[in-house]
């Protein structure tokens, strides 16, 4: 049968319940009247096919035919029921209305009994047949859920339709959960994890417990950390309602539970002020950054949203993501306009923004992986400043209310040149913002983000994938982290806070030493570290030095001054800017440089510009070094 169409399975319950409804029928007059072939029985022959109409009929209108059957639980018991009672509800009528006294009343009560449980018997011994068959295909691996509420009864009604895991056990903290059996399963206190690791060969924690708070969540992890067990979590409510992640879903822990930051909800004031009913583009809008951006900006509502970017399928796969978004969430009242281009192709940018009015600018495009940039000066020298002055300059011509740039702590005391070139990024705007009038200009500079590009953690899950070992460069390296939601909500606010040439600085709270991510993240996959105390570990974790122009610690301001605004966790830095005319004759430089292929002669000059960049290496330009 597990060879059929998905159209052929749904005619042969269809058929079986043609051939189970009349035979629960024929065995109800048999039962009641004792006897095979009842002659009263043959004056109501007309209820055979009476009784397959209407209860294929019902059986159809309560989805039985389009369940899957080996994923069918409880809901299609109770499906099963109210089909077969209201089918006896109409046999019962109809023989009143026939008007024959003979008529057993008992019958269709115990018809009633026989289809119901005959129905529901075919289709669970179907399922078990799958589950069996299944189960003996794959075992399944022995999990215990944390968390006895409606989110993880609802996490073992979806497992229990599955072939992957088999739920032993409930956890959870309320006393009153306590010995008390959820389809079976007893509900422990969290304190019996290690006896049922023991006894039940317990090999994975699933939390179903979405509502709780990050710092919660982040406690929990810490004693589960002591466990040889793989922790997975159903998705938060708010991913589960933005459609992002199902209910049943299950994911690996994230960096920022293990962080454990509150986020502080954003201020309506300032997260609608630059967006609500305007116009407004986000460069780089299918980056890591910039697609957030993009979600975030839906909430708002604001007339058009501008997706630009260079890479056609970053921008398709957006453009796709938004629109449903938009047609489900937003009742389409939304105009989303991608566009492909360039950010230094001045032509494009001016066409789009005279074209579409823009109000507001985020601006996300940029190279940010420090090696890439640092091996291909001129290209990233181009794209970070030439292709933010060529858009800074735009949004002045055509009046664009507010720009902001992301920018990033790798700006501060820059040992790259990705970094110098973001506070080259920077200084242009600061610049411009003397001598705007219409146009206000602010930066918003904060360090890494979760499930970026590049990131250390998605870096991590592969090489546990393959086995290890985890790659660090440096026992001491530590970096700033905070969620991509967190950092673009905040960004958003920035903007709204700006005078004119700001740059802001986000509260990212402590820094987090790699080494200690790197075992956590071994710890929560159910492993263990491979170290000298520990040989016989499972997966090392090995350091490779650092990358060209990486530092052991980042830091987010230049002169350790910042002041007060009125978010808690958005600053504002005094950093000092450089006279437009400096940066105008760097670019006219680059250009000159540019077609000497001088990238040491470049370099230096972005050192110039740059107070406070030391280059932590020679020039190593893949394409065009000379030294």
């Amino acid at each position: 049968m597990w060879t059929l169409t998905r159209r052929q399975k749904q005619l042969v319950m269809l058929l079986a319940d043609c051939l189970i409804l009349p035979l629960s029928l024929w065995a109800a007059w048999s039962l009641r009247l004792g006897e095979p072939w009842p002659q009263d029985m043959m004056r109501f022959l007309w209820m055979y096919p009476f009784v397959i109409v209407v209860g294929v009929i019902l059986n159809h209108r309560f989805g039985l035919y389009h369940s899957v059957v080996h994923y069918m639980g409880s809901r299609a018991i109770w499906a099963i029921a109210s089909a077969g009672f209201l089918t006896t509800v109409a046999l019962s009528v109809a023989a009143f209305l026939a008007g024959d006294n003979s008529f057993p009343r008992s019958v269709p009560f115990i018809f009633a009994l026989l289809c119901i449980a005959i129905i529901g018997t075919s289709r669970m011994l179907v399922r078990s047949y799958y589950l069996w068959k299944t189960g003996h295909l794959t075992e399944k691996v022995p999990v215990v859920i944390y968390g006895a509420g409606e989110a993880g009864v609802q996490l073992l009604e979806a497992l229990s339709r599955g072939d992957q895991y088999k739920p032993v056990a409930f956890l959870d903290d309320d006393r009153n959960f306590w010995q008390q059996k959820i389809y079976g399963k007893v509900v422990y206190p969290p304190e019996q994890l290690e006896r049922l690791i023991k006894e039940k060969g317990v090999e994975k924690i699933l939390l179903a417990i979405p509502e709780a708070s990050r710092t919660k969540r982040q406690e929990l992890l810490k004693t589960l950390a002591d466990y040889p067990v793989h922790v997975l979590t159903v998705p938060s409510i708010e991913d589960q309602l933005s459609g992002r992640f199902s209910e049943g879903q299950l994911l690996e822990i994230e960096l920022d539970d293990l962080l454990g930051r509150e986020i502080v909800p954003p201020k309506p004031s300032l997260f609608e002020k630059n967006i609500a009913g305007k116009n407004v583009l986000v460069t780089g809008a299918g980056g890591s950054i910039g697609s957030e951006l993009c979600r975030q900006i839906l909430k708002s509502k604001p007339a058009v949203l501008v997706l630009y970017e260079l890479s056609e399928y970053s921008l398709y796969a957006i453009d796709q993501e938004l629109r449903k978004l938009i047609s489900t969430a937003y009742n389409d009242d939304i105009v989303l306009v991608p566009i492909l281009g360039n950010v230094c192709n001045n032509v494009r940018v001016e066409e789009v923004l005279a074209q579409y009015k823009i109000n507001t600018i985020y601006h996300a495009a940029a190279y940010k992986h420090v090696p890439m940039v640092e091996h291909n000066i001129f290209e990233g020298i181009r794209n970070n400043i030439l292709g933010t002055g060529v858009l800074a300059n735009a949004a002045l011509q055509h009046d664009v209310e507010s720009f902001v740039l992301i920018s990033t702590d790798k700006a501060v005391r820059p040992t790259n040149v990705m970094g110098a070139t973001k506070r080259a990024a920077e200084l242009i705007l600061q610049a411009l913002s003397i001598e705007a009038s219409n146009t206000t200009f602010s930066m918003v500079r904060f360090g890494n983000v979760l499930g970026s590009s590049g990131s250390v953690v998605p870096l991590f899950r592969k090489q546990l994938a393959s086995g290890g070992p985890l790659t660090v460069t440096h026992p001491e390296i530590t970096r700033y982290f905070m969620s991509i939601a967190e950092a673009s909500q905040l960004v958003i606010q920035a903007g709204a806070m700006a005078h004119g040439g700001d740059v802001f600085v986000l509260d990212m709270g402590e820094p987090v030493k790699i080494t200690h991510l790197a075992r956590q993240m071994i710890r929560f996959a159910g492993l263990t570290v491979r170290e000298e105390s520990s040989p016989n570990g499972d997966v090392g974790i090995e350091y490779v030095g650092l990358r060209p122009g990486e530092k052991l610690y980042e830091e987010l301001l230049i002169d350790d001054t910042a002041y007060e605004t009125e978010h808690p966790k958005i600053l504002r830095a005094s950093d000092e800017g450089q006279p437009l005319q400096v940066i105008q004759n760097f670019l006219h430089e680059f250009k000159v440089l540019e077609k000497n292929n001088d990238c040491v002669q470049m370099r230096a000059n972005l050192a110039e510009l740059v107070t406070g960049f030391t280059p932590a290496q020679d020039v190593v330009d893949y394409l065009n070094s000379k030294q």
